[in-house]
């Protein structure tokens, strides 16, 4: 019966780790906003880390079985976490981060605003250039319609 108590509450305090690091993954995406692509990638990875995690409990503590009263003391652990510490532990702990990182992303974009600026008029320049390369009244675009209109003719001609 002790080593049931035992498992219980590991299986209670691995609902309790588990919800955390997915709470840390929630702050990281929130200091640092990414796109839906990455975030699915972030989730497998959380989810196959999970599910290793879950795996080696149940092989260390139950040789493998599959223990209802774990699952359920998981579940109590991550609803625990959830409602109690995870709604302030997520604001707080990404709000400083925020505030601490915000002079950096300030810093970082007045450096590399010479570079944005560069390569905002280079692609204007580029759009020109292709624009009188192969614009409406280019040269280039007179002399490929004169050869393609003459090869087409000298194919009618053949066949």
């Amino acid at each position: 019966m002790a080593g049931e108590n035992e498992f219980l509450l590991y299986a209670l305090l691995m609902g309790i780790f588990i919800t955390f690091v997915y709470d840390l993954l929630r702050i990281f995406r929130r200091v640092f906003p990414h796109g839906s692509f990455w975030i699915s990638m972030e989730d497998l990875c959380f989810w196959i880390y999970c599910a290793m995690e879950v795996f080696l409990l149940m092989y260390h503590e139950s040789d493998g079985t599959l223990r209802w009263f774990a699952v359920l003391g998981a579940m109590a652990g991550m609803l625990a976490y959830k409602k109690l510490i995870s709604p302030l532990f997520v604001k707080y702990v990404s709000l400083l981060l925020c505030k601490l990182i915000e002079p950096i992303r300030k810093a970082v974009k007045w450096l590399l605003r010479p570079l944005v600026r560069g390569s905002v008029r280079l692609k204007h320049a580029a759009g020109r250039i292709k624009h009188r390369t192969f614009g409406k009244n280019s040269h280039i675009r007179w002399f490929a319609k004169k050869k393609l209109t003459l090869l087409a003719k000298m194919l009618k001609m053949t066949l």
